[in-house]
């Protein structure tokens, strides 16, 4: 599957309505692949509704109510006609001819399509990946619900200055557990392969095989789909010797943040703390890096020849990079040679985009409403969900480079700041949807029409 990614910004500066048509042409033109195969299975009107479905997500932005169908209905229409909106919508989630599975293909085919271009250009493409949670706290009988831990609960009871904490161990609400996977490069915005959603209560009992089942499910299918042509990222949440057995058996290429006590085995056949591997040893090289807040540190890299003491056949090196100011090092456990600083600087860096998804993260959540759908049964929820994710993927294609001068005219007329870090933010995926819903809501058009099917 091709993106669209060369079309050419005119000349003569043309009228907001034909740059609202222009863009949601580009968005018939992303999704087109998905409707074709739609339209193969469901009736054309409720194809038409999808693509209507995910520019009424784009254009309604709301935390609490962005996915609630009844609000969606009259983005679909009219506000006039949001019960026949909303009626079309529900028709379209509750149809049973189609499944998400259908999207999650369609989202893997734009990923993989991402891979190869990044081979092309770059040489390496890095996926990233991060669990998360939905939590829907005032939810009981919805299908599919788990307990899941609260970080909402952690940050309100967080220890503030003249007050404390309340005793008591972690709260857990119902909600779903979240697995993101995102394909990027070094630069550049990042692609969606995949998102997953699951519960860890079954038949009101819980269990703890569902997520460690999925995980290892995605890593045998990233295996079988990219082999070593990617370089996998994980936190610290993926580290232990159960998911390295699981890379070594899909032989993939991996980055692994390593816990600083946990041991390894060093030159000397000796097992230690991963920090007492490098204890003593001199930096390879320093460089000034910008960190997340785009504030320059200086850095240092080193990297040790290690293994694992359950795998000690499988050669593992330990790269550390160290800044001043940052509470601790990062210990990254990698099976690339590493034996320059070049090779360390690679990994280090490689880590460092996984920021990239604490962000995906926080804008799912806050400005597509992640957590907002009130839906029974779970594959439609699952359904609304992945309809979202498609409208982040397209959200992420106008960050590339070919559209920034369509995207600096579109955040000066439609959503203009004054503020010196708005203005110079290298991502402003806020203000892009902004701008994008308020032009769509000023000039509204009819989608692109589609064939109509001898069926």
């Amino acid at each position: 599957m091709q993106d669209n990614h060369t079309a050419p910004w005119p000349a003569d500066k043309p009228s907001p309505s034909v740059i609202s048509d222009q863009l949601r042409a580009q968005l018939h033109t992303f999704l087109a692949p998905l409707l074709g195969e739609l339209d193969a299975q469901i009736d054309l009107r409720l194809v038409r509704t999808c693509l209507r479905a995910v520019e009424a997500i784009l254009s309604f932005r709301h935390r609490n109510h962005g996915l609630l169908l009844s609000e969606l209905g009259a983005f679909l229409l009219s506000p006039a006609q949001a019960p026949a909106g909303t009626k079309r919508l529900s028709q379209l989630l509750r149809c049973p001819k189609w499944s998400a599975a259908l999207l999650t293909r369609f989202l893997w085919r734009h990923a993989q399509a991402r891979v190869e271009e990044l081979r092309r250009t770059e040489g390496d493409a890095l996926l990233l990946w991060d669990e998360s949670v939905l939590e829907k706290p005032e939810s009981a009988q919805s299908e599919g619900l788990g307990a899941v831990r609260s970080s909402k609960a952690a940050r309100l009871t967080r220890i503030k200055p003249g007050f404390y904490r309340p005793p008591g161990r972690p709260l857990h609400v119902p909600g779903l557990s979240w697995l993101c996977l995102l394909v990027l490069g070094q630069v550049g915005p990042p692609v969606v392969a995949t998102m997953r959603w699951w519960s860890n209560r079954t038949s009101g009992r819980i269990t703890r095989k569902v997520p460690t089942q999925i995980r290892r499910a995605v890593l045998r299918f990233c295996g079988r789909l990219w082999g070593r042509s990617v370089l996998h990222v994980w936190d610290r949440g993926y580290a232990g010797s159960p998911w390295l057995g699981e890379a070594f058996r899909h032989r993939v290429r991996f980055v692994q943040r390593w816990p600083k006590g946990w041991k390894l085995v060093d030159a000397t056949d000796t097992l230690r703390p991963a920090w007492q591997c490098v204890r003593g040893r001199r930096a390879w090289d320093h460089q000034y890096l910008r960190d997340p807040r785009q504030q320059l540190r200086k850095v240092s890299v080193l990297a040790v020849p290690v293994r694992h003491a359950d795998y000690p056949e499988q050669p593992l090196w330990l790269v550390v990079g160290r800044s001043k100011g940052r509470p601790e090092p990062w210990y990254l456990l990698t099976n690339e040679p590493v034996t320059t600083a070049t090779d360390a600087w690679r990994i280090v860096r490689a880590y460092a985009r996984r920021w990239q998804m604490e962000m995906s993260f926080r804008y799912t959540k806050s400005e597509l409403a992640f957590e907002s759908p009130r839906l029974w049964t779970w594959e439609r929820r699952r359904k609304l969900l992945l309809l979202a994710t498609l409208a982040y993927a397209f959200l992420l294609t106008l960050l590339r480079e070919v559209w920034e001068a369509l995207r600096v005219w579109l955040l000066r007329q439609f959503c203009h700041r004054t503020g010196k870090r708005a203005r110079e933010t290298p991502s402003p995926l806020y203000r892009l949807r902004t701008a994008l819903g308020r032009l769509w809501l000023t000039y509204p058009a009819a989608p692109p029409g589609l064939a109509q099917n001898p069926g």
